[in-house]
């Protein structure tokens, strides 16, 4: 799913947002997420998940090309850890496609 679908299901399943409303709330929501996370501070949406900052400590890497050794600085990088339910509805959708591709495939 693309940012714009996103604002498109909101835009459907609430008819008395225009699509300017729904962007702009879509919008809204992901830049204050986004400075949440650059501030270091951690989000947690219970039943989806959580999203925090993870340290990439200093390390030395090789240059693919000359094979000289090259220091690569330390890293601040996001991380998400989906949640308990999310988890189980994609397990859960995943196990019933993979039923009805089973099915499929025997019938044909």
């Amino acid at each position: 799913m693309t940012r714009s679908d996103l604002v498109n299901l909101l835009g459907e399943r609430f008819p008395q947002l225009t699509h300017r409303d729904a962007e702009f709330a879509v919008k809204t929501m992901l830049d204050a997420m986004s400075d949440a996370l650059a501030q270091g501070h951690r989000i947690e949406i219970r039943g989806f998940g959580s999203f925090s900052i993870n340290r990439r400590p200093p390390r030395m890497g090789r240059n693919p090309r000359s094979g000289e050794q090259v220091p690569i600085p330390e890293k601040l990088v996001p991380h998400f850890k989906p949640g308990k339910a999310l988890r189980e509805s994609v397990d859960a959708a995943g196990a019933r496609a993979a039923a009805a591709a089973e099915e499929a495939g025997t019938e044909a």
